[in-house]
C-alpha cells in the first residue's frame, strides 16, 4: 500500500503495519517518516530499536539474527535498515521474502533509502513486504505543496505563517527542504512570540535552494524566464560545470525538435519513444504551444556556437551564454543578439 508522507502519520495511528519502505531523494520527509514511526510503536510497545545498513560488507545473517533475538527487557522491536542504493541484491532479496513470509507481530522492520524505480517495485521482494507493510515514497515539494507544507512546519513551530512569508521560504529554500526546516526552527527561536514580520523574516532566513540541471529543465519547460534565471545563478554557486548543463539543454533541443516535427506532420505525440511520462507531457505540451521549428533552428545554432566555444576556448563567463540559451526556450527574442564571448588571455 502507498501512503504519501503528509498522510503517514494518521494511517500509522490508525494501524501499524509489519513493513515501512521508505524511498527517495528527500531527505528532511525521510527524517519526518521514519521518525513518525519511531514515536508511534514505542507507544505500542516498540521499546528497543537496532538501526543496521546494508553496504557492501554487510552480511544479511545480521538481519535474520536480528529478528530472531529479543532483549531481556523487551518483548518487541523496531528494526531499521538502510538499502544505500535501494537494491538488497540477490541475497538480501531472498532474506527479505523469507521475512514477509514469516512475519513477527513483535517485530517491526522499517526499510529506507535512495529513490527507487519501477524496476525496484516490480520486484518480488519489494511486492511480498508492499502486501504487508506501506511503501512511502519521498520526493521534493514544489510550488503549492511546498508552500503547504511549509505553512504547516511554521504553524507546528508556534509561528504564524502568513501567505508572504511561506512564499519568501519558497523562494529561500526551494529543493532544499532540510534546510527550510531549520530556518523554521532559528525562527522559533528568534521570534519566541511566533509572530515575526516579513521584514524580519526576509533579513534572517539564508537563500539555501538547492536545484539540479532537471530541475532548470523543468522551469524552462513550463517557460518560467525568471525561476530559470534563478536556477542558473544557484547552479553556477554550487560550481556545476557548465558543459553539464549545455548537454542538457542540447538534449531538450532533439527531444522538442523532433515533438514539433511530429506535431507539423499531424501526429501525436509518441511520449514512450522519448521517456517521457506522466505529469511531465503537460509540461513538453506548453512548451510545444510556445515554440516552433524556427525558434529550434535558431536554437540549434546558437548551442553549436557555444558547444565549439566551450570546447575550444577558455570562456570569462559561460553562464552567461547560458542564461541566453536558457531565454530562448522561453522563447524571448534574443536570436538577432549575438552570443559576445570574452576570451581570457
Amino acid at each position: 500500500m502507498q501512503v504519501y508522507p503528509n498522510r503517514l502519520k494518521a494511517a500509522v495511528e490508525q494501524k501499524l503495519a509489519a513493513f515501512y519502505l521508505i524511498f527517495g531523494d528527500e531527505p528532511q520527509q525521510k527524517l519526518e517518516a521514519i521518525q513518525t514511526i519511531r514515536d508511534v510503536a514505542l507507544k505500542q510497545g516498540f521499546d528497543e530499536r537496532q538501526s543496521l545498513t546494508a553496504d557492501t560488507q554487510f552480511n544479511w545473517d545480521t538481519l535474520v539474527e536480528a529478528t530472531q533475538t529479543m532483549s531481556l527487557f523487551s518483548a518487541r522491536q523496531l528494526i531499521e535498515l538502510e538499502l544505500p542504493t535501494g537494491k538488497p541484491g540477490t541475497e538480501g532479496s531472498k532474506i527479505l521474502n523469507m521475512l514477509a513470509s514469516q512475519a513477527n507481530p513483535d517485530v517491526l522492520i522499517v526499510l529506507h533509502g535512495a529513490k527507487i524505480g519501477k524496476d525496484v517495485q516490480s520486484s518480488k521482494w519489494f511486492k511480498a513486504l508492499d502486501k504487508l507493510g506501506v511503501y512511502v515514497p519521498c520526493y521534493p515539494l514544489e510550488g503549492n505543496q511546498l508552500e503547504q507544507w511549509l505553512s504547516q512546519q511554521m504553524q507546528l513551530a508556534g509561528l504564524q505563517a502568513s501567505k508572504q512569508i511561506c512564499q519568501l521560504l519558497v523562494d529561500y529554500c526551494e529543493g532544499n527542504m532540510l534546510a527550510a526546516k531549520q530556518e523554521i526552527q532559528k525562527l522559533a527561536l528568534l521570534y519566541p512570540a511566533g509572530n515575526p514580520s516579513l521584514e524580519q523574516v526576509e533579513q534572517a532566513v539564508v537563500d539555501q535552494s538547492r536545484f539540479t540541471v532537471f530541475h532548470l529543465i523543468d522551469v524552462l519547460l513550463a517557460g518560467d524566464a525568471q525561476k530559470a534565471v534563478k536556477m542558473l545563478y544557484r547552479l553556477e554557486s554550487e560550481g556545476i560545470e557548465p558543459t553539464i548543463i549545455l548537454w542538457a539543454l542540447s538534449r531538450e533541443w532533439q527531444t522538442l525538435q523532433a515533438l514539433l516535427f511530429a506535431r507539423q506532420a499531424g501526429q501525436t505525440p509518441n511520449w514512450n519513444q522519448h521517456r517521457i511520462w506522466g505529469s511531465r507531457q503537460a509540461l513538453y505540451n506548453a512548451a510545444m504551444q510556445r515554440l516552433s521549428l524556427a525558434n529550434m533552428h535558431t536554437l540549434q545554432q546558437k548551442l553549436s556556437v557555444l558547444d565549439f566555444a566551450i570546447k575550444q576556448s577558455q570562456i570569462n563567463r559561460p553562464y552567461v551564454e547560458l542564461c541566453h540559451l536558457c531565454l530562448m526556450f522561453i522563447p524571448f527574442q534574443l536570436d538577432a543578439m549575438p552570443l559576445d564571448y570574452g576570451l581570457s588571455d
